[in-house]
């Protein structure tokens, strides 16, 4: 298998939703026990979600200590060690941009993100007994991260059997926590929503939801409340005007269109030229939303002429400074051959 097919299967893996198959996951954790020379756990329990993940690990008195760092930190510093010195400095960089090193950014980012919403559900419980954020924080480190540790098991697929348990693993199941005498393993989420650069994004719902109720919610990346989701229906820019926190002002704007506000909110060009036309939205506590309007010269099979719109600095004074900047020229050498 070729490095592109190798960064394709692990896409997969990482995108996977919907039931594991639990056999083939619990194969794969005695697997991971046996590579690391410790005995299979005498059982193995399952959660839908990581926040019942930690909930439940808090709750077992005899799951013996946490064997982390034997079953996935020690062979993945192994087999990178030998890896590297097998193929040499150039080589291990080559061989990890081709595979890991693509997904790596979005499955970090969703770690981060599942992390911080369990401790913010952790944090927000004050009946007497409940996990404290503190205790869950904890917990959440002894976590081996499933089909989130996408990346670097890409990088591995194929260069020895070191990490096949914790690869057949992460293939069936979410976050899991080896300790000696109980491995608990969490399902995949039932709906994942990523925009192209891998971000969690819906405008209608959960970017990312388990089971149990436990979910995301986010646009393009960004972390948002349900409630906020659910009036980007009633957008006008009014309403958006009104929004005091910058970022979420930017969400609403991303999502009402920015060629729609300017036409519902009665902006004026700023400026015209050859290369097109210069719009200038003011935001009050955030830098101008810059566009420039251009219109594509190749007639459409209908005849007509498509409309494009660029976001450009906010410093941007001129259409033509604004279209140079897009192809990382100034506006003094600009000067396009062939409009297009």
């Amino acid at each position: 298998m070729n490095d592109g097919d190798v960064y394709e299967k692990w896409r997969a893996v990482a995108a996977a939703t919907g039931p594991a198959d639990r056999a083939a996951a619990e194969d794969g954790i005695r697997l991971a026990y046996e590579c690391a020379a410790l005995p299979a756990p005498e059982r193995v329990v399952w959660a839908e979600s990581p926040l019942a993940g930690v909930e439940l690990v808090a709750g077992l008195a005899d799951r013996g200590r946490s064997v982390r760092e034997e079953v996935r930190t020690l062979p993945w510093a192994e087999e990178r060690r030998r890896l590297h010195d097998a193929l040499g400095p150039a080589g291990w960089t080559a061989h990890w941009q081709a595979t890991g090193a693509r997904l790596w950014e979005p499955t970090r980012a969703l770690a981060e993100r599942v992390r911080a919403a369990v401790l913010d559900v952790l944090g927000d419980r004050e009946e007497p007994g409940a996990l404290t954020g503190l205790a869950g924080r904890e917990l959440l480190y002894d976590a081996v991260l499933g089909q989130q540790d996408a990346a670097w098991l890409a990088a591995f697929d194929g260069h020895g059997t070191r990490l096949a348990g914790l690869a057949a693993v992460a293939g069936q199941a979410g976050w899991w926590w080896p300790y000696e005498k109980v491995a608990v393993v969490c399902e995949r989420p039932v709906e994942l929503h990523r925009d192209e650069a891998g971000r969690l994004d819906r405008g209608d719902g959960p970017a990312l939801a388990h089971r149990d109720g436990f979910a995301l919610h986010a646009w393009r990346g960004m972390p948002v409340t349900p409630g906020f989701l659910a009036g980007l229906a009633d957008l006008d820019p009014e309403r958006i005007r009104a929004e005091e926190n910058a970022e979420l002002r930017r969400v609403m704007l991303e999502f009402y269109g920015y060629e729609r506000y300017l036409a519902d909110s009665g902006a004026r060009p700023e400026g015209r030229d050859e290369t097109g036309v210069l719009w200038r939205i003011e935001l009050a506590d955030d830098e101008d939303v810059v566009m420039v309007e251009v219109v594509n010269s190749t007639p459409e099979p209908d005849g007509s002429h498509r409309t494009y719109w660029l976001r450009v600095p906010p410093t941007t004074r001129t259409a033509r400074e604004g279209v140079a900047w897009t192809f990382g020229l100034g506006a003094e050498v600009y000067e396009p051959y062939v409009q297009t």
